[in-house]
């Protein structure tokens, strides 16, 4: 198993987390899956809207093709492949969500201007907590991992 062959070498293959994170976890990774999100779709696009290197580009979005976390698709009119979010890659979204908000609270000073994220109808979405079966909020104090 290695990354040649499209798999990567897991850090701790018993821990759900560490494996994501080997898969999504570099900065250009996830970058390009939130572009990816907000609709960039050529490796212009990307390119572009992230800075990145053009051969770390194209390393990253063959690796998450490669993990089917994107897709390579026909572009209109011929043109070169675009690339695609996979529902592996959609399913992110939670975790795009809980970063952006997490940089509005932390990566900011109060009052420096940012990015807003808004719903269909204009209005901004609000930052979500997971809950517990009994309603309340489940933190790192009232969870445990079994292994």
């Amino acid at each position: 198993m290695g990354e040649s062959t499209g798999i990567p070498q897991w850090t701790d293959p018993n821990c759900p987390v560490a494996r994501a994170t080997d898969l999504v976890g570099d900065r250009w990774s996830m970058l390009i899956i939130r572009d990816a999100m907000d609709g960039a779709r050529t490796f212009t696009d990307f390119q572009q809207r992230t800075g990145i290197a053009r051969n770390m580009l194209a390393d990253r979005l063959r690796r998450l093709a490669g993990y089917g976390i994107m897709t390579r698709v026909e572009a209109p009119a011929g043109k070169r492949k675009h690339y695609e979010l996979t529902a592996a890659g959609e399913e992110l979204f939670p975790v795009i969500l809980a970063l952006r908000h997490w940089g509005e609270e932390h990566a900011f000073a109060e009052g420096e201007a940012h990015s807003v994220l808004v719903d269909a109808a204009g209005a901004t979405v609000a930052a979500t907590e997971p809950v517990g079966t009994d309603g309340n909020p489940l933190t790192s104090r009232n969870t445990r991992v079994v292994r």
